[in-house]
Order: structure tokens, then sequence, then C-alpha cells
């Protein structure tokens, strides 16, 4: 069985005090109980000034 990466851009709007190292965790939770996904990470983060 093949092995392959996918990278993904996810745009969120989140209220000012949320964490957004907290917010990228919880993803990376969701991401895991999806059946043949090994592992998830979140790499970096950035924010947009409106």
């Amino acid at each position: 069985m093949r092995r392959s990466n996918l990278f993904f851009k996810v745009e969120i709007e989140h209220e000012e005090d949320e964490r957004l190292e907290r917010l990228g965790q919880e993803i990376c939770r969701q991401i895991l109980k999806i059946y043949g996904v090994r592992s998830a990470e979140l790499s970096s983060f950035t924010q947009d000034e409106d």
C-alpha cells in the first residue's frame, strides 16, 4: 500500500481570544479520526490583519 502526503490550506473565522494553536490541534484531532490518516500536524499559521 502506498503512502502519500497531502497539504491543505484552511481558512477559518474565530473569536479574537481563541488560541490558534488550540484550534489547529482540534482540526488535527478530527482529521486523525478519518480512516487511513496516520498523522496530522499544524506546521504553521498566519493571521490576516483586516
